[in-house]
């Protein structure tokens, strides 16, 4: 009986060691699809908020195939979190299955005891039999036989009660599980049904760029030309900014402006080490936003066969939204570029981050910040209404990722 009942606990080890991974992952499914659900949230806001101002075929294109994509992975996740329940409610069935086997075979014991016990229940039955023994040796094994007897008795009650009150939780998740599942069916439902309506708006607009394509790829060119000449403009400023710093600290510089390391003092090294150790875990440069466009040569969201390039992130965020400091560290520079916005460039050590199309700047050139500290506004274009950042991020004189160094960018 004993091999028994360990072949069953051992079986049912095996049944619920999923069940721990499953709720982690599920957890995690269930973050990820809030994420996105409050992503395509924010890109409605935005367009809504837009609606009274001048807005471009490209960017009305450019955000309902960001709201696309978006719905995509939201219902992929959906779909996940679903295929997940139903592999949860197949293990709970099996749980149920093996709990009630254990229960028939523990109730079917627990009677034949109850029947022996029924059967010699006197008193002086118990007596005789501890008198009958030959010797007090039998006798002492006989009374400590009946005391296992009784104890045994009562821990199978007590499982039969345990087991009962599982298999109650169980069919209790199960229900919980079903209903949870048609959730989310009916869920990605409703977003089928919206993926459907965007692919025809999608289709509408693609076919006015098509009419006006010369005409778009020429503004796209014109605006490669104004972004090479700010990121030109940017590079300058840290290489002066370097050159700076390292006249300060007491290393030659042959040539203005051509210095591309900085020379670290003891503190400045702590700092940039602990920005390193921080890879990939910095907050976000604005409390809410979304990319609108990504790092590095890319092809244009909108138009076939032309590429862009991106010296770091562009950021659309909601209008008034405070820019902020993704770490500590000291303001070099707040400059307004010719024919362009103003911004605010923090050096952390040998790392430099530059927040572009700022107004409204609460900081100062020389000024210690902290992280999350706010710096300015984002400024909104009055003639598209559009609230855009670009956040770049340097070490040294070489351009980064922001994506590989901000959390979940």
């Amino acid at each position: 009986m004993r091999f028994l009942k360990g072949i069953f606990f051992v079986g049912l080890l095996v049944i619920c060691s999923p069940v721990f991974s499953q709720s982690s992952k599920q957890q995690q499914l269930e973050e990820e699809r809030q994420r996105l659900r409050e992503e395509i949230e924010q890109m409605k806001e935005l367009r809504a908020n837009n609606k009274r101002k001048e807005r471009s075929v490209l960017y009305e294109v450019e955000t309902i195939n960001s709201q696309i994509g978006t719905r995509k992975n939201l219902i992929k996740v959906t779909n996940q979190q679903a295929n997940l329940l139903t592999r949860e409610i197949n293990t709970n069935f099996k749980k149920i299955e093996a709990y009630r086997k254990e229960l028939t075979a523990l109730k079917k014991d627990y009677a034949k005891m109850i029947t022996k016990s029924y059967k010699s229940k006197s008193h002086q039955s118990r007596i005789m039999f501890l008198l009958s023994s030959s010797d007090f040796s039998q006798a002492y094994k006989r009374l400590q036989y009946m005391k296992q007897y009784n104890e045994h008795r009562k821990e199978q009650a007590g499982r039969i009660e345990n087991d009962t009150r599982a298999l109650q939780v169980l069919n209790t998740n199960l229900s919980r599980d079903k209903k949870e599942k048609q959730v989310l069916i009916e869920e990605n439902r409703e977003e089928q049904s919206k993926l459907k309506e965007e692919k025809k708006e999608q289709q509408i607009l693609m076919s006015s760029i098509r009419k006006k394509q010369g005409t778009y790829t020429k503004q796209i060119k014109v605006k490669e030309q104004q972004a090479s000449a700010i990121d030109k403009a940017i590079e300058k400023l840290i290489r002066e900014a370097i050159a700076k710093a390292n006249k300060k600290a007491g290393k030659k510089v042959t040539k203005k402006g051509s210095a591309t390391t900085f020379a670290l003092t003891a503190e400045a090294k702590i700092l940039a080490d602990n920005f390193t150790s921080n890879k990939g875990k910095l907050p976000w440069p604005v409390g809410t936003g979304r990319i609108t466009k990504k790092f590095g040569r890319q092809p244009h969201p909108t138009l076939p066969n032309i590429q862009i390039n991106s010296s770091g992130v562009e950021i659309e965020t909601r209008s008034g939204e405070r820019a902020r400091a993704i770490f500590e560290g000291e303001v070099i520079a707040i400059q307004k570029l010719k024919g362009a916005s103003r911004l605010v460039q923090i050096r952390h050590g040998n790392y430099i981050t530059t927040y572009y199309n700022i107004e409204n700047i609460s900081v100062k050139e020389g000024q210690k910040v902290t992280t999350k500290q706010a710096i300015g506004e984002v400024r909104t274009n009055p003639t598209t209404g559009r609230t855009i950042m670009k956040f770049l991020i340097y070490q040294n004189a070489k351009r980064l990722n922001p994506q590989s160094w901000v959390y979940k960018m």
